[in-house]
C-alpha cells in the first residue's frame, strides 16, 4: 500500500510538472497570437495575456492524453534509471500489480478532468469568445433554449430578434416562428409571426404572416395579415447559422444532455454532441490506456543506447491512438459509424492491445 501511494503520488506530480510546463509555453505563445490578432485596435499586453488564459486551458485539455502519456514515461524511466524498479521487481512484485497505482491515478485525472475541467473549459472559452467579440468578433448568432431556437440579425438601422418552435437540421426553414425588430436605441419597432419562414439570399420568405406594428397605442388593433410572397430582409447565410452552433466542447458535459434535448427538440441533429458526450464518457479510460501504452515500451531496465528508441515508439504508439480516436469521433459525427463505437472502441482497443503487448514481455 505504501509503494503504490509513492508511485501514485510521483505520478501525480510528474502530471502536474508537464502540465504546468505546456501550460506556460501555450499560454506566451497564444498571447503573440492575440496581440498580433489584435493589432487594430491594439490591445494591451494585460488583456493579450488574459485572452491567452482563457484560451489555453481548451487547447490543454485536447491534448490531455498526451500529457499523461508523457508523464507516464517520465516515471517509468525515472523508476529504471534511480534502480527502483529493479528493487521492486527483485522484492516480488509483478509489472501488472506494480502498474496498479499510475492507472488508477490515471482514471482518477480523467474523472476529475471530465467532471471539474470540462465545465472549466466550456466557461473560460465562453468567457473567451465574449472578450475577444469586444475588440474584433462577432458572437454567436443562434441559441437553443427549452423554448426553442433563437436567432438575431441586424445592422446600422436596428436588430431583429427570431424566436422558433423547431427548424430544419440546417437552420434555414423555421416554424411557428416570430420575428421582434427594435431600433438602434432599443425601442421596439414591429412583430411578426409566422407559420413558417424560409431563408432565402437577401430575406426570409413567410408563410401564414401577420404583422403588428408596435409604435401604435394598441398594437392588437392595428393587425395586418401579410398575403403570399411577404417577406423580411436578412443578412444570414446558412453558413453564417451553421458556423454559430459552435463546438460541442464549448457545452459543459454537466449540461449536455439537457443541450442535446434542446437540439432534437428544436429539429436539429445532436449527433456530434452526443457523440463528444460518449467521448467524454471514455476520457479516464483513455488516459489508463496511455498510461499502459507508456509501461509497455518503457517499463523495464533498458541500456542508455535504447531509452530513445523505446521513448520515440512509446510516442508514435500514443500519438497512433489519438489520432484514432479523433479519427474514430470524426466519423461517429458524419453518422458512418454508431456513436458509442466511435467513442468507445479506440479506448478499449488501446488499453486491450496494451495490456496483450504488457503480458507478452512479462511472460513471455
Amino acid at each position: 500500500m505504501i509503494l503504490n501511494l509513492y508511485i501514485a503520488r510521483r505520478f501525480l506530480l510528474l502530471f502536474l510538472q508537464i502540465f504546468a510546463g505546456f501550460f506556460a509555453l501555450f499560454v506566451m505563445i497564444d498571447m503573440i497570437e492575440e496581440i498580433r490578432q489584435f493589432s487594430d485596435p491594439a490591445i494591451s499586453l494585460t488583456e493579450a495575456f488574459v485572452l491567452a488564459c482563457l484560451k489555453v486551458p481548451a487547447t490543454l485539455y485536447r491534448i490531455l492524453p498526451l500529457i499523461v502519456m508523457l508523464s507516464a514515461i517520465a516515471l517509468f524511466l525515472g523508476l529504471s534509471r534511480s534502480s527502483e524498479l529493479v528493487v521492486v521487481r527483485t522484492a516480488g512484485r509483478s509489472g501488472l500489480s506494480f502498474l496498479m497505482a499510475p492507472v488508477v491515478t490515471a482514471l482518477a485525472i480523467g474523472a476529475f478532468a471530465v467532471g471539474v475541467l470540462n465545465p472549466l473549459v466550456a466557461a473560460t472559452s465562453h468567457r473567451y469568445d465574449v472578450l475577444s467579440e469586444g475588440h474584433a468578433r462577432g458572437g454567436s448568432i443562434l441559441s437553443i433554449s427549452e423554448a426553442g431556437l433563437w436567432l438575431r440579425q441586424g445592422d446600422q438601422a436596428g436588430q431583429t430578434v427570431i424566436e422558433a418552435k423547431r427548424a430544419n437540421l440546417d437552420g434555414t426553414a423555421l416554424y411557428d416562428v416570430t420575428f421582434l425588430t427594435f431600433a438602434p436605441d432599443g425601442t421596439p419597432l414591429q412583430r411578426v409571426e409566422a407559420a413558417e419562414a424560409s431563408l432565402i439570399p437577401g430575406f426570409w420568405a413567410l408563410t401564414d404572416a401577420r404583422l403588428w406594428t408596435l409604435s401604435d397605442a394598441n398594437p392588437q388593433r392595428g393587425v395586418q395579415v401579410l398575403g403570399q410572397g411577404a417577406s423580411l430582409p436578412t443578412e444570414l447565410t446558412r453558413d453564417q447559422i451553421r458556423d454559430s452552433f459552435g463546438t460541442p466542447s464549448a457545452v459543459s458535459f454537466w449540461n449536455l444532455p439537457t443541450y442535446i434535448a434542446g437540439l432534437e427538440r428544436a429539429g436539429f441533429s445532436a449527433r456530434s454532441y452526443f457523440v463528444w458526450f460518449q467521448v467524454e464518457l471514455a476520457h479516464p479510460l483513455l488516459l489508463a490506456a496511455m498510461v499502459v501504452i507508456a509501461a509497455g515500451f518503457t517499463m523495464r531496465h533498458a541500456r542508455m543506447a535504447q531509452t530513445g528508441a523505446l521513448v520515440l515508439f512509446a510516442l508514435l504508439a500514443g500519438f497512433g491512438v489519438f489520432f484514432l480516436r479523433n479519427f474514430g469521433q470524426v466519423l461517429g459525427e458524419n453518422g458512418q459509424i454508431p456513436a458509442l463505437l466511435a467513442a468507445w472502441s479506440p479506448p478499449v482497443a488501446a488499453m486491450l492491445m496494451a495490456l496483450g503487448f504488457l503480458l507478452h514481455l512479462e511472460d513471455g
